[in-house]
């Protein structure tokens, strides 16, 4: 692979996007980048290369990363050398990862997933060596990932969730989605395919696993609510429809002049044509929020909310439809197709503001979608990273809900120049100060941001402070932000930006807390006389609201031990 190039480092996005016409290539692609760096690419090796590589879990200074083979573990405490620790082979897709102490655990929802975890595949309709729902591991030596248990489910587990309870640490709950056909109730006792009517059917609901920590081996399934039932089917947007059907003959035609014939189908997971007579009885993903006992998740056109309370019997809140899904990000799509809908939660109802994509168009040999991505820590703000597959990373500010914007990224050319081919950002997370990106032909990719007139160098530090001992992106765990001189700082930076608080008053806390950092016994005074300071200037300023959460951090600055 090439080295990472240098990236540029501005407060204005380049112009014209360097993203767009960069060369093609699976290992020697030209790359784009701004306001981030890449630390470290690592390469698929052995029986993981060619795999898809799917999404990713963290355990203290462990990385797991999935892939259609099995799951891989690396050490990256030198995140620009990540040691491979363990490659665990186990066919399956889509092999998504997740995390909880010791327990790893792993979805399958492919065919030819093995309960011996053989490469052989399951070519019998029905078979007892199939496996498609919950892989659950022992990972306390991540050197010997020991197989636990497995929870069968009539869909498999295209993706999962884990889910803590609040008022429960012996146990854990995993929310599984499962998209693809139900199952013959010869393999799996108990699945039926039936309609919305029918109160067995494996569809419309939502498997529920309970794990006790301490007996893994008992995990089991112990709910499959109906957060389906009574919903409308998602509004149809004609337009893309047709742009849709225009692709599909194309790609026809292609395969057939090239006598290769069509392959796959057409991507909306059903086995009849035309658009659907009833509402979505599948979850693609789920995201929670224990703390809150709320969770979203983004269902088949429509976008859930469920109360989380109680995490065996998730319960519907509210739902809001969108049509802008599919994986579009060519220069002739309509920006909002394949974007990020972005909602605010009021009273517990969704409300829709604002669309954000990536800003540079791909080519049509690239696949590009928003997919995964996490918070970026940076007090005051909320920014995200994310991966859009072959659109590369994208680092976008949404604290304005309704201008998001983006402030940081990096992009690869094209797989293949001629004809698509799959890669590019299956997900790319925040932990612990770095940004760890699951690549899915070229592997594991590790960078960080940079500081810019976007975030500046007191910001990055500050989020740096933010610790975690274990991530799932999908359980969406409280920040909190330690006190500390940067977190002061980003505050007093932010407002210099927004000129929200008189620039000779910014100059003169700023000075004061230089004082204050390097005076001993005097700290805790001068510190207090500055948050008093601060909240009286607050009564005055131009983002007051901004000005009481810098008095409060300064407050907790002068009250903390050293």
């Amino acid at each position: 692979m090439p080295p990472p190039v240098a990236p540029i480092v501005s407060a204005t996005a380049p112009t014209p996007d360097p993203r767009v016409g960069l060369k093609a290539g699976r290992w020697d692609a030209a790359q784009a980048a701004w306001n981030m760096r890449m630390l470290s690419t690592t390469p698929p090796r052995g029986r993981v290369l060619g795999a898809t590589h799917s999404d990713l879990a963290f355990s203290g200074k462990y990385v797991i990363q999935g892939n259609y083979n099995g799951f891989e573990i690396y050490d990256i405490s030198n995140p620009a050398k990540p040691v491979l620790m363990q490659t665990y082979l186990c066919p399956a897709s889509q092999n998504d990862v997740s995390v909880y102490r010791n327990l790893l655990f792993m979805s399958a929802e492919a065919t030819n997933s093995r309960a011996d975890c053989g490469f052989e595949g399951v070519p019998e309709p029905v078979s007892k060596l199939r496996v498609r729902g919950v892989r659950v591991f022992d990972i306390s030596d991540v050197k010997h990932p020991k197989l636990v248990t497995t929870v069968q489910t009539c869909r498999g587990s295209h993706t999962h969730t884990v889910v803590t309870d609040q008022s429960d640490d012996s146990n854990v709950y995993i929310y599984v989605s499962g998209t693809s056909g139900v199952r013959s109730a010869e393999e799996v006792p108990g699945c039926a395919d039936g309609g919305i009517d029918d109160p067995n059917t494996a569809r419309f609901r939502l498997e529920v696993i309970k794990v006790p920590l301490r007996a893994a081996e008992r995990a089991a399934i112990v709910s499959s609510p109906r957060i389906f039932q009574g919903l409308p089917v998602p509004p149809r947007n004609e337009e893309r429809a047709a742009s849709d059907e225009r692709d599909r003959q194309a790609a026809a035609a292609a395969a057939a002049a090239e006598g290769r014939g069509r392959q796959g189908g057409d991507g909306r997971g059903r086995g009849n044509a035309g658009p659907p007579t009833t509402g979505p009885n599948q979850c693609h993903d789920i995201t929670v929020y224990p703390e809150l006992g709320l969770a979203a998740g983004a269902c088949a056109g429509l976008g859930l909310l469920l109360d989380i309370h109680d995490p065996a019997h998730p319960v519907r809140l509210d739902a809001a439809s969108d049509a802008s899904g599919q994986p579009r990000c060519r220069a002739t799509d309509k920006k909002e197709w394949g974007a990020n809908a972005l909602f605010t939660i009021e009273n517990r109802k969704l409300t829709f503001h604002s669309y954000y994509k990536l800003p540079a168009p791909q080519t049509p040999q690239e696949n590009c979608v928003a997919h995964n991505g996490s918070l970026v820590p940076i007090p005051g703000r909320d920014v995200m990273v994310q991966g859009w597959y072959q659109g590369g990373l994208s680092v976008f500010d949404w604290t304005d809900v309704n201008n998001p914007q983006e402030i940081a990224y990096f992009d690869r050319g094209p797989i293949d120049e001629k004809r698509m081919a799959m890669g590019g950002s299956w997900s790319a997370y925040w932990y612990n100060g770095v940004i760890v990106s699951s690549e899915i032909a070229r592997g594991l990719d590790i960078y960080e941001l940079v500081p810019s007139g976007l975030i500046s160098q007191n910001e990055l530090a500050a989020a740096k402070t933010v610790k975690t001992a274990y991530l799932n992106t999908q359980d969406q765990q409280k920040i909190v932000w330690v006190p500390s001189f940067a977190l002061a700082r980003a505050y007093l930076d932010q407002l210099a930006r927004s000129d929200g608080l008189a620039s000779g008053t910014i100059a003169a806390a700023r000075t004061t807390l230089a004082n204050a950092e390097r005076s001993g016994s005097q700290r805790k005074a001068a510190l207090t006389q500055l948050a008093s300071q601060l909240n009286a200037a607050a009564a005055s300023a131009g983002d007051q609201a901004k000005v009481r959460l810098l008095a409060s951090a300064v407050t907790d600055l002068a009250n903390a031990p050293r």
